[in-house]
């Protein structure tokens, strides 16, 4: 009998493998579950997603003021933030930008306009957080629609 016919018929090498893999797989998820629940304990990891809500939502051409309201994903009120309004679709004379107060509320003073046969547009609302914080802004917040009157 060749090596190779030893080898293919010895089926002893596989038995004591799945009860060291189930045995592993046990470790490691308990290993797993008490690194997560440290982790869990500490509140410097987490971070909370910041949202926008400009009030009104939908304006006019020209001149006006616009408030918006910071808040955390508990629905909180977030101070010191900056609040940058940009053109989207819509133009605007110069950035707005203005920072939260201890309400979370911030008043912009913006001029939008819209192009040429344009009858609407947008204007992108961010949210720098405040330096130093848990806070966050990954995610789009509430555009401003621009509409012609």
């Amino acid at each position: 009998m060749s090596a190779y016919q030893r080898f293919r018929s010895d089926d002893r090498a596989i038995e004591g493998l799945p009860i060291r893999l189930v045995i592993a797989l046990v470790v490691g998820v308990a290993s797993l579950g008490v690194m997560m629940n440290m982790l869990s304990g500490l509140n410097g990891l987490a971070v909370s997603e910041l949202d926008a809500k400009p009030q009104p939502e939908v304006i006019e051409p020209g001149r006006q003021t616009v408030e918006v309201r910071v808040i955390d994903s508990d629905g909180k009120p977030v101070a010191d933030a900056t609040v940058v309004v940009k053109g989207d679709s819509a133009t605007l004379e110069d950035i707005g930008t203005a920072t939260t107060g201890a309400d979370g509320r911030a008043s912009l003073s913006i001029a939008p306009g819209l192009g040429p046969n344009q009858d609407d547009g947008t204007l992108d609302v961010d949210i720098k957080p405040p330096a130093g914080s848990e806070f966050a802004d990954n995610r789009e917040n509430t555009r401003i629609l621009v509409v012609s009157g």
